[in-house]
């Protein structure tokens, strides 16, 4: 890759698509030669009506606006836009460089003001401000959001730990679909990692550049989950005089991720499906659809057939967005995966802890692998945190799983008694192959089977 090429991939502009309304065909002309080459699109529109039908046809992240324009000064129509709930940044140029001008630019919603004549570089310049501060502003709401949803502290990974075989098989299945723009459904108990799992789909598919964001549908009240989705137009909420950009909007090139999506309410499902069906949204209060482009994955614990018995649950919803179901498999069904994410754990917590990392030794391994881990990964992170605050790992609380029903397979016998054994004995493998009857290289080979 030459450092041409490497420069255009890191330049704000390569993936932008910018609209330049100006009633002059030279300006329009000069922009068109100066931004096509380094823009992934470059639309124009000759008046303010031509603008609001590429509007309506077309998401753009920049809009170049002139202001003086025969009918209607573009300051005007700006203002329109923004309190019909029209949230592209927008750059005004003009001619005429007042302070009042100034003034209304900004109160009309205009993200920057360049006076005409211009150079290209500065509009250049301009454009690369408008477009990286868009990113920062859109990263922070969504950082702040997550915060807020899941606590200080709580790392979200991108990637699948371990390397069982039923992990292998998520990756597998992950791997097809990750260059698709079909809906992907995430089912398992919860605490199996569905969200990581959409993370490592997102971060692994063609859109990773682009946003993740999360939607705990339980943690947003009914009445207030299609302002947060679709966003709203000033004064459309009560106590909000300004507008704002909805989730959906905000993750424009990106993954959208419904987490637990049995709890949207009735009317979130019903819009939730017109969504899905013609990839547009209408803020709330405003007669305009906005053009979505964003990957859909969802997950769930709980079973939405049965939702779908109870009433609960949309079936066409559930027909839309179960096209490529990815179950998880519980920790306990895992393999040594669950020592690999202890070892993380160990690591992550003591660092943001500031508390001091502890040994996994062999009984203490021994232990992790008998336990039956109903809570799955989040037991086990908790398990870890509570270890690291006591300074040692409470075994006793970890018990052996249930005995199940009908005839126990001969190698969980086998492998449930050798943990025992060894954890009873401090890891001690020579006594343990003398009590169990069996030789040590018989120990030794089973325990490297089990990552001890």
């Amino acid at each position: 890759m030459t450092q041409a090429d490497l420069a255009r991939l890191t330049d704000p502009l390569a993936q932008a698509s910018i609209l330049i309304v100006d009633d002059e065909p030279g300006m329009r002309n000069f922009l068109v030669k100066t931004l096509h080459p380094l823009c992934q699109r470059v639309d124009e529109a000759e008046n303010t009506e031509a603008a609001r039908a590429c509007l309506d046809a077309q998401q753009y992240d920049v809009m170049i606006l002139d202001n003086i324009m025969p009918g209607q000064k573009g300051l005007d129509w700006l203002a329109e836009q923004r309190s019909a709930g029209g949230f592209t940044d927008t750059i005004l140029i003009t001619a005429y460089a007042d302070l009042q001008t100034a003034i209304d630019a900004l109160r009309a919603g205009a993200s920057d003001f360049v006076l005409k004549p211009f150079r290209s570089n500065q509009i250049l310049n301009a454009l690369r401000r408008c477009i990286e501060t868009a990113r920062l502003k859109r990263e922070n709401m969504l950082l702040r959001r997550e915060l807020e949803t899941v606590g200080l502290g709580r790392r979200r990974r991108r990637e699948l730990i371990g390397e069982s075989a039923a992990i292998g098989r998520v990756r597998d299945l992950l791997g097809r679909v990750q260059g698709l723009m079909t809906p992907v459904l995430i089912t398992g108990a919860s605490g199996t990692g569905k969200e990581v799992a959409a993370r490592h789909l997102h971060a692994h598919s063609p859109r990773a550049d682009g946003p993740f964001v999360p939607v705990q549908c339980g943690a947003i009240p009914a009445d207030m989950i299609e302002y947060e989705l679709f966003g709203h137009a000033p004064g459309a909420v009560p106590g909000a005089p300004a507008g704002r950009e909805g989730l959906l909007a905000s993750a424009q090139g990106g993954t959208v991720f419904f987490d637990e999506i049995s709890e949207l309410s009735p009317n979130a499902q019903t819009a939730l499906l017109r969504v899905l069906e013609d990839g547009r949204i209408r803020p709330l209060g405003t007669e305009r659809l906005v053009q979505l482009d964003v990957r859909f994955a969802m997950s769930s614990s709980r079973s939405l057939t049965d939702a779908v018995a109870q009433g609960r649950f949309r079936e066409d919803l559930l027909f839309r967005i179960n096209v490529v179901e990815i179950e998880m498999p519980p920790l306990c069904e895992r393999d040594t995966d669950v020592l690999e994410l202890a070892e993380l754990f160990l690591g992550e917590l003591a660092a943001q802890m500031q508390l001091p990392p502890l040994e996994l030794t062999a009984p203490v391994k021994s232990a992790l692998l008998r336990h039956g881990w109903p809570g799955n990964i989040r037991e086990l992170r908790n398990f870890i945190e509570r270890s690291l605050i006591f300074g040692s790992f409470p075994l006793d609380t970890l018990a052996p799983p249930p005995p199940p029903s009908g005839i126990t397979p001969l190698e969980e016998v086998e492998r449930r008694e050798i943990l025992q054994a060894l954890e009873a004995l401090g890891g001690n493998r020579s006594e343990a192959a003398r009590q169990l009857g069996v030789s040590r290289k018989t120990i030794d080979r089973k325990c490297a089977a089990w990552g001890l």
